[in-house]
């Protein structure tokens, strides 16, 4: 008789990718959310929206320097 494997699954960088994408539409399910919290850690979803929003603001920047300057 074999134990199943209840260990909680690996985080993932890609999976806290699409969490913190997730969470900048603002779209998600309840259960989808709450599946997302036991599958990533907490470190790489801070570290993914820091680089995230720094991302979103330098293009926005770049883009209203581009608008300007035309």
């Amino acid at each position: 008789m074999s134990v199943p494997d209840t260990a909680a699954p690996r985080p993932s960088v890609w999976r806290s990718i699409k969490v913190v994408a997730w969470s900048f539409m603002g779209i998600r399910s309840r259960s989808g959310y709450q599946d997302d919290l036991a599958k990533v850690s907490p470190l790489h979803v801070m570290a993914v929206a820091v680089v995230a929003v720094l991302v979103i603001v330098v293009g926005l920047i770049g883009l209203v320097n581009w608008v300007v300057a035309k």
